[in-house]
């Protein structure tokens, strides 16, 4: 059965058989939040500019018009390795979606640029190098158009985290296609960014639809900063909290993520690196391996991660500082996509803003651009080192009000200490005045500790008066005092002079006494007994057999079709079969996530495992 035949023509409004597609293709009973009025708006013709967060449904928006509208919707995708799984997805519902991509051989993209023309597609995915070139625009003249949609569209923005210069050439589609709806969609886009898109993509007179940038399922935790032990403090949490669940551990570098990847497979875990030193084959395999199979964790670098689709990601970890508030937004995104209870949880040091600043500071970006990015930095470190609730800082960042406590940050859950280290603070900030503001952080501590170094000797400054001032704060204490001030934009490290601290206007009134210095405190660590996490918690005890039984059945069904088991149907729709146990397809029908397409096929099975039970 063909999803299109699902829809029927004579059938009310537009948002009717929208609604009609909604149910007996993709299962469910309505549109959520701004889904409604984006489809129509579509379906009416018009352009539209959606800001949905990650997991919001944005693919929804733009598939459903494709099938009520005439033609055949093109998608445009930045990263081609996902279109395969996006695509088998699609078809397992009846959709006739293909995708044109570099991995496939001539007469596999003739065949369906023969299909394309026959108006044999509901859906195409490419990638903006292919749309652009002239073969395709003139294949795309020669056919039926329902729609163009324009996924991750922050990308064509200069200021945004994930800039791709071939985004901006995407303009040419309002030329070459006036009468086209087209559809740009982000989850990640400040008010800077939004204004870019519009004018880049010609959107001036879209229709814009902007939802909340909240994820209310996710928890947001940046426990006590630092480099030492934290990959033992990851290990615990996620031993204690997420065993046998699949999640990310983004790091900076790639050693680390070979370090990471180690780490964890001694633990016990199955935990694959991704980067872009791995072949190309490498990757595959491992984002494979992640999307198909159960409890597996990636770590990566930022290079993994752009589209993934998969629901079930239970955690996002940061070993590292991300470059910005946008990229940690999207980032830890990808946890929860299910909407079912989700953990971000992130550490970084000093070292990682210095880091990032010089990159920023040999980058090829204009002063202007440079500017920004410091800007950018800066906000996510403000986010790390706030004691109110993140999820309000988060939120206002991307121009959205929250009056917190939200009850689902460290920060709500468990309100940091603050302590006043304003005699610290001084202390440190004398040390950079009276070095000559020419150290880094390592040099600048073991002057305060009064170390017996070489280099501070020959340096004269065993002799000054901040020698040795600080030898009761041991080392971890004194990284924690420079990491704040440097949150605070008292002090910032020097990128061009070798990572040396400087002073800023903002440290006079501190360094006068006219100001004082509390900062976060570090708490004891709570002893508390690991507890086994149930193996279906989303279940009762009695029905967790029969949750058991319906999983090995996706497991199966999904190796058959050779694509991950989220795609045969999600959790949610497990959690649906167990609580109504349907009996037949009339109530199958019920169940969320099973349209018409789903019951044909798999619904003789689903039936047959619940009635064993």
């Amino acid at each position: 059965m063909l999803a299109r035949d699902l829809v029927d023509a004579n059938t009310g409004g537009a948002l009717e058989r929208a609604e009609q597609a909604l149910h007996r293709v993709w299962g469910y009973s309505a549109f959520r939040s701004h889904q409604a009025g984006i489809v129509e708006a579509l379906i009416g013709g018009q352009d539209v500019l959606a800001l949905m967060p990650t997991g919001g449904g944005k693919s929804l928006c733009y598939q459903v018009p494709s099938l009520v509208r005439p033609g055949t919707g093109v998608v445009v995708s930045p990263l081609i390795a996902l279109m395969q799984d996006q695509v088998d997805a699609l078809r397992l519902l009846g959709v006739r979606a293909n995708f044109l991509n570099s991995t496939q051989s001539l007469p596999e993209q003739r065949e369906i640029e023969k299909a394309l023309l026959d108006g044999a597609l509901d859906l195409l995915y490419v990638a903006p190098e292919r749309l652009m070139t002239e073969r395709l625009l003139e294949l795309l003249h020669g056919s039926q158009i329902a729609l163009v949609a324009l996924d991750e569209a922050h990308c064509v923005s200069q200021w945004g985290h994930d800039f791709r210069p071939e985004y901006r050439k995407l303009s040419i589609l309002a030329e070459r296609f006036p009468h086209v709806p087209r559809i740009a969609l982000t989850a990640t886009a400040d008010a800077r960014t939004r204004q870019e898109i519009v004018e880049q993509l010609g959107l001036g007179k879209a229709a814009q639809f902007v939802a909340s940038f909240d994820r209310p399922n996710i928890r947001y935790m940046i426990p006590d900063s630092g480099s030492a032990g934290a990959r033992d403090r990851l290990w615990r949490f996620i031993r204690d909290e997420h065993e046998g669940e699949a999640g990310i551990i983004y790091c900076l570098r790639r050693r680390d993520v070979e370090e990471v990847a180690e780490f964890f497979a001694a633990k016990g875990r199955t935990c694959l690196p991704y980067h872009a030193g791995l072949d190309a084959a490498m990757r595959r395999q491992n984002q494979q391996r992640f999307l198909r199979e159960e409890g597996v964790i990636v770590a990566a670098t930022i290079a993994f991660g752009m589209g993934i689709d998969k629901p079930d990601v239970r955690f996002v970890a940061h070993l590292n500082l991300p470059k910005s508030v946008e990229a940690y937004y999207q980032e830890t995104g990808r946890a929860g996509r299910d909407g079912e209870p989700a953990n971000a949880w992130m550490t970084y040091s000093l070292s990682d803003v210095t880091t990032y600043r010089q990159w920023i500071t040999d980058g090829q970006a204009g002063e202007q651009q440079k500017r920004i990015e410091m800007q950018k930095l800066d906000g996510l470190v403000g986010l790390c080192e706030v004691t109110s609730c993140r999820r309000e800082v988060l939120l206002g960042y991307f121009g959205e009000r929250f009056n917190g406590p939200c009850g689902a940050c460290d920060n709500c859950l468990d309100p940091p200490i603050t302590v006043d280290r304003t005699e610290a603070a001084r202390k440190a900030l004398s040390a950079i005045y009276r070095t000559g503001e020419r150290f880094g952080v390592g040099y600048l501590i073991q002057v305060l500790q009064g170390k017996d170094e070489t280099r501070i000797v020959q340096n004269g400054h065993d002799k000054l008066a901040v020698y040795g001032i600080g030898k009761d704060v041991p080392e971890p204490e004194w990284r924690r005092v420079f990491r704040q001030l440097a949150a605070r934009g008292a002090i910032f490290a020097d990128v061009e002079n070798h990572g040396s601290i400087k002073l800023t206007e903002i440290c006079r009134p501190l360094l006068r006494g006219e100001a004082n210095f509390a900062m976060r405190a570090d708490k004891p660590a709570a002893k508390k007994e690991r507890k086994k996490r149930d193996v279906a918690p989303k279940v009762k005890p009695e029905d967790a057999e029969l949750w058991e039984a319906l999983r090995t059945l996706r497991s199966r069904l999904a190796a058959e079709s050779d694509v991950p088991p989220y795609v045969v149907f999600h959790d949610r729709s497990i959690v649906d079969l167990v609580a109504k146990r349907p009996r037949n397809t009339a109530e199958l029908a019920e169940v969320t996530g099973f349209g018409s397409v789903r019951i044909e096929r798999l619904g003789e099975a689903v039936l047959t495992v619940i009635a064993a039970h």
